[in-house]
């Protein structure tokens, strides 16, 4: 398909227009709306379904069976996000989930077929998800500029919040006026939405050199050695990434200011093929964005070159490690822990819901704030800040006897986390270079989304043992020796977004 994209501004051509007033931005964000409240619809419509055609066990794995695949492979899909670019990666996730819903949206209104669709749906869901969530995480740098990535991380979180609303009541409606078939047509003609926005989306042209107060020069990683002899053609997903950046000029090595601002990074100019430098011969599919065949098997290399370049930068290999402790000390009191909180205190679920409500309301707040101010500066110092602060917050919830003060401490956590998770991210996006932004986005996501639940049966075993109120402090400290980890690291605390 075409790829729309923007040319790049010249310098004094005039100041960009913020994200929030970007009719691209809000194309983008409009798509990425209509994606989030059809995974809401579907996952009402298929824990309905499966209760309704399986055993309440047999239902829990189903509904739980996405989440192997897309912990499994979701680095992989940092790959091929980095590879084939993230727009193109977005459009063909949500054509295949969408497909996969109707799919069985049809089964269940022409006949009862079991709980198998429903357990093949939830594994292709997974499957997507992990090459999904990472070209999402990338795609907002190649549709904004790096300045706007804060702010575009407050529209995502106002995004989720609306879909987490919404998305639930839709559902019920779709199950309450055509049972579960209904919902799941709901749920599919939502993601469909997302696509023709997506495809109407311009992309931006990345500089191939992007240097933003307090980020690392971009750290080159030397390619495995093979027995062939290297080709001279770009190869691998470095060498997309730097065929995107060609708009106009089809030659075979960059000259000047590219190939000195090349041999500053430590890298190697590229030579670029003429052909595979245009990028909507790439986005169209007469020209394999990988390269071939031979390039195609090396994408464990590639892989392998996404994790050491983490390792070694050294602002993302400190944040990832914040990230993944922030999350381990999040996960299980805000979920398995806020539901035995309520029922010891006689809350009941109607308290448990207020509780929530108070969280998502501090997490909306943050969200629409950052979303309005954009950048906040010294974004190190306030991300650490803020977890450190959050968890003192997590942890004092244990021991709060009333309801109304129980929902004050859930809206000040998420408030804090909303703050902490929106910088976070923002500092992922402008801190990595755009040849890795898809596996930097990989790594994170697993961390948040395939250790991070692993600590919910932890804390509900722990919590039958020794109570409440233990549980929580230990998450507490847990959480905060992320934001100690944050203020600890210079480079990462003296992190900046760019104005």
């Amino acid at each position: 398909m075409p790829t729309a994209t923007a040319p790049p501004t010249a310098p004094g051509a005039g100041v960009a227009r913020p994200a929030h007033r970007d009719p691209n931005v809000l194309r983008w964000l409009g798509a990425y709306t209509c994606s989030m409240l059809g995974d809401n619809v579907y996952y009402i419509a298929l824990s309905w379904a499966a209760i309704q055609a399986g055993t309440p066990a047999q239902a829990g794995l189903v509904m739980s069976a996405s989440a192997l695949p897309r912990a499994v492979l979701m680095l992989g899909g940092g790959v091929v996000a980095d590879r084939f670019g993230p727009r193109r990666v977005v459009i063909g996730s949500d054509v295949v989930r969408c497909a996969a819903v109707l799919t069985v949206a049809a089964l269940l209104l022409l006949a009862r077929p079991g709980l198998w669709p429903l357990a093949l749906l939830a594994l292709v869901f997974g499957a997507v998800d992990a090459v999904f969530m990472p070209a999402v995480g990338a795609l907002p740098a190649r549709i904004t500029g790096q300045d706007q990535l804060a702010r575009v991380q407050g529209m995502r979180g106002l995004s989720i919040r609306f879909a987490n609303v919404v998305g639930a009541p839709l559902g019920g409606l779709g199950v309450a006026l055509g049972g579960a078939a209904a919902a799941f047509g709901l749920a599919g003609l939502l993601i469909a939405a997302s696509v023709p926005l997506l495809i109407s989306v311009r992309l931006r042209a990345l500089p191939a050199d992007t240097t933003v107060p307090g980020r690392d020069a971009a750290v080159r990683i030397p390619e495995p050695q093979t027995a062939e002899p290297r080709p001279a053609e770009p190869h691998g997903v470095e060498a997309h990434v730097a065929e995107e950046h060609v708009t106009e000029a089809h030659v075979a090595k960059p000259c000047g200011a590219e190939s000195r601002a090349a041999e500053a990074r430590g890298a190697e100019p590229y030579a670029v093929d003429p052909h595979a430098a245009d990028p909507h011969a790439v986005e169209s599919g007469a020209v394999e964005p990988s390269g071939g065949p031979a390039v195609r098997s090396r994408a464990w290399g590639d892989l392998v070159g996404g994790l050491r370049y983490i390792r070694r930068h050294r602002v993302l290999a400190p944040l990832m490690v914040a990230i993944a402790l922030g999350d381990l000390g999040f996960v299980g009191p805000l979920n398995v822990g806020l539901t035995l909180l309520a029922d010891r205190r006689g809350w009941g679920a109607s308290g448990m819901g207020w509780v929530l409500a108070g969280f998502g309301a501090g997490a909306g707040a943050m969200s629409l704030l950052l979303a309005v101010r954009g950048r906040l500066p010294r974004a190190g110092l306030v991300a650490g800040a803020a977890i450190l602060a959050g968890s003192v917050a997590i942890g004092a919830l244990a021991f709060v006897p009333y309801l109304l003060a129980a929902v004050g401490v859930a809206l000040l956590v998420g408030l804090l986390a909303g703050l902490s998770g929106a910088l976070c991210a923002a500092l992922l996006q402008t801190q990595a270079d755009p040849a890795y932004l898809g596996r930097v986005t990989a790594v994170a996501g697993l961390v948040s989304l395939g250790l991070a639940p692993l600590s919910m049966p932890v804390a509900a075993a722990a919590i039958g043992a020794w109570g409440l109120g233990p549980v929580f402090v230990v998450s507490a400290v847990v959480c905060g020796l992320g934001g100690v980890v944050a203020l600890s690291v210079p480079s990462l605390r003296q992190a900046e977004l760019p104005h």
